[in-house]
């Protein structure tokens, strides 16, 4: 995924959505802040980030959004808005066996 522009908008929407990290941290992986913007964002805030990325770029999150991040509704959403169905499922942690 091509990385996000750091400018002011962006910067400004990141500690809303990944209020954990700096905003700085929050961009530098892309796939990881559009996840947490489509599940935890406002309107406002994913209208601002819609000016700097594609509705490609959110196809492409959705393929590699991380588990944990995205609540059913806002999966199932998210892939609808984005044309992806039927609607894959939901990311999953995979734990290995141990011997």
């Amino acid at each position: 995924m091509k990385p996000l522009p750091q400018n002011g908008d962006l910067l400004r929407v990141a500690p809303n959505v990944i209020w954990f990290e700096s905003p700085e941290r929050a961009l530098a992986n892309p796939a990881r802040f559009l996840a947490y913007l489509m599940t935890y964002g406002t309107a406002d805030e994913v209208a601002v980030v819609m000016r700097h990325v594609s509705l490609e770029d959110f196809r492409e999150a959705l393929e590699n959004a991380p588990p944990g991040i995205f609540d059913e509704r806002s999966w199932n959403y998210w892939n609808r808005f984005a044309g992806r169905l039927p609607v894959p499922p939901m990311p999953r942690r995979v734990i290995p066996d141990r011997p």
